[in-house]
């Protein structure tokens, strides 16, 4: 089956939170597209207005994704005020609950954390993987610019390391602080790919593939610039500090196949990381803007891979991940 990890939902009743989040911290980017028009449609693409759940189901048939997995992306219920992010993410986890409950056979969510307040994300890490039957947990790669590989965050860590729990990251959109990014506009369209690899290098910094290694990570994009770098973080970064070299650490997490239809880009994945540990993600619904969501998956099967590798990829590697199919892959 196709598993797809990477995949953004935002209902319409939590608009009014996002908007009071965006009053307090700041806007978060929009969604990349060529005209208002186009971030309209992919805005209702990903929402739960009136038929866009079908639409989304038909999406799926189309591109033969079994499983959508939800998380918010840039839109986590982050706030510096305690009560109001526990609002936020209690209203935000109830809302994917409702949705994964009445489709089970085809939504599974991500946890949201009220962060950067860790005993209250603690207790909403536990309620929703306890109560609200939630697949993982999903964390921006940064909370207020700080990176949440630093050290405040390490109960989190604990906590999912002790249930064997998947982590997805996602961008936050702030082009990593740097002016040399946002003042140029390439927030999106490149700073993602940077904080991608930022997060890959704090874990690595930080150890925390070493020490934790129950937690199943996952980093979107193909781990942006990772794949072309894991030689030099050997000859350059291994540093007495490390448990691991670089490369061994960064060779033990998950990425997602959002390439935006590059094939050179997802061929030096799979050589840097093994297809092993490639799973499915569409980034729904920021492609759609650029392409249909079939052609999302079609450029994996069109790919030079081998077919052993496509069939992992596209189909065995996330559904044994989050162990969804019992059978074994071949």
């Amino acid at each position: 089956m196709i598993v797809d990890v990477h995949t953004h939902y935002l209902p319409t009743s939590h608009r009014p939170m996002v908007e009071t989040l965006t009053a307090m911290s700041g806007p978060p980017t929009a969604p990349a597209a060529n005209s208002t028009s186009v971030a309209r449609r992919m805005f209702a693409a990903m929402s739960d207005a009136p038929g866009m759940i079908d639409q989304r189901i038909d999406m799926m048939d189309d591109a033969g994704v079994e499983r959508q997995i939800l998380s918010p992306g840039s839109l986590a219920p982050y706030a510096t005020e305690s009560r109001l992010a526990v609002e936020a993410a209690h209203m935000l986890n109830d809302s994917y609950c409702e949705l994964t409950s009445s489709r089970p056979s085809r939504f599974s969510a991500f946890v949201s954390l009220p962060l950067p307040h860790i005993d209250a994300s603690l207790e909403e890490m536990r309620r929703g993987l306890d109560e609200l039957g939630m697949v993982g947990v999903a964390v921006s790669c940064s909370v207020f610019n700080r990176s949440t590989a630093e050290a405040e965050f390490e109960p989190l860590y604990e906590e999912m390391n002790a249930r064997g729990t998947a982590l997805f990251f996602h961008p936050c959109q702030n082009g990593i602080c740097s002016p040399l990014i946002n003042d140029y506009g390439f927030t999106a369209a490149a700073g993602a790919s940077l904080e991608d690899t930022a997060i890959v290098l704090h874990l690595i910094k930080r150890n925390i593939p070493v020490r934790y290694p129950n937690i199943k990570i996952i980093i979107p994009h193909l781990g942006g610039l990772i794949p072309m770098q894991l030689a030099r973080l050997d000859g350059q970064a291994h540093t007495p500090d490390l448990l691991s070299p670089p490369s061994a650490m960064a060779r033990s997490l998950y990425y997602d196949t959002v390439g935006w239809g590059s094939q050179a880009a997802l061929r030096c994945a799979c050589e840097a990381f093994g297809a092993d540990h490639l799973v499915p993600g569409s980034d729904f619904s920021a492609l759609l803007a650029v392409e249909s969501y079939s052609r999302t998956f079609e450029y994996i099967k069109e790919s030079r891979l081998s077919d052993e590798d496509i069939e992992k990829i596209l189909h065995c590697n996330a559904s044994a991940l989050f162990d969804f199919d019992k059978a074994p892959c071949r």
